[in-house]
């Protein structure tokens, strides 16, 4: 379990704001860690090589950890809602099954032909065609269909804090707020994502975000809304190489449990992450 101070009364009450309110907001959720994490923030990702046929692409090793994790046994048809630039769409459609079907989604037009340019430039032809690009916002998607796939990854927008301290406006124009809003985001991203999963499936939710707000907290509703939830243990850090040691040769990084999911923190992994993920089934109705 990650170690966490609590916040205190006075940091809760403050207006924070900026790089010196982004270092106390931090400083009261991670305490004396917050320092190596930060330093830890502002170096190079570690960077993992995956060769998905016509040439490779880099991606940090904690996302590959993340994606790997979503079981693709059985799986015919697969979504990935949130998927630009589209590593973890290179990783899932490298491992999906020779006869399923991967859907990856991007609301925002710019992103989503970035998107298709990674899979053109870095997929087989075989596996290409099997690959369906839309650009859609994924918190209405559940409005034209329910339940029709096997297998879903979110990975949601979130506050990305390695970017931030590694932009100066981003950093000076930073708030609490932001926090609040992107959980909201992700909420409606998350609780769309369920209604489109199949019984006994799997979705996978993930962020590079550091607050519990982004992370536990948004994974919590899913259990408080629906009764047929299921929280899924993640597999092993070894199982998971050995299943991707014909695309990826780097080690993968070892994971902080939390309450709903596990992290990738990089003042522990060799710069890998910050990765948030939770693994969770919909239990199939009697």
């Amino acid at each position: 379990m990650i170690a966490v101070s609590n916040k205190n009364k006075a940091t809760a009450k403050k207006k924070l704001s900026g790089a010196d309110g982004f270092d106390e907001y931090y400083s009261a959720l991670f305490g004396a860690r917050w320092q190596g994490l930060k330093e830890a923030l502002l170096q190079e990702p570690h960077y993992a090589e995956w060769k998905a046929g016509k040439k490779s692409y880099f991606l940090d090793s904690g996302s590959v950890r993340a994606a790997l994790s979503l079981p693709l046994d059985n799986a015919k048809k697969i979504l990935d809602l949130c998927a630009a630039p589209g590593g973890k769409t290179l990783v899932l459609s490298s491992l999906m099954l020779k006869d399923a079907q991967l859907y990856s989604n991007e609301r925002s037009f710019d992103r989503s032909k970035r998107l298709e340019r990674v899979c053109d430039e870095h997929l087989t032809d075989e596996i290409r065609k099997r690959v369906t690009i839309s650009c859609s916002d994924g918190a209405k998607w559940c409005k034209k269909e329910v339940e029709a796939y096997d297998r879903i990854l979110l990975d949601a927008p979130c506050s990305s804090e390695r970017h931030v301290l590694q932009d100066a406006k981003y950093l000076n124009e930073w708030s609490p707020s932001r926090i609040k809003m992107l959980a909201m985001e992700q909420w409606a991203l998350l609780s769309s994502a369920y209604r489109l999963l199949k019984p006994n499936g799997f979705l996978l939710y993930s962020t590079c975000a550091l607050s519990k707000s982004e992370n536990d907290d948004v994974v919590e509703k899913v259990f408080k809304k629906f009764d047929d939830a299921v929280l899924i243990p993640v597999k092993e850090k070894a199982e998971l190489e050995e299943q991707c040691a014909p695309f990826c040769s780097v080690a993968l990084p070892e994971i902080e449990k939390t309450a709903y999911g596990c992290h990738v923190l990089p003042d522990k992994q060799n710069g890998a992450g910050p990765l948030y993920f939770a693994l969770i089934s919909k239990r199939a109705r009697e």
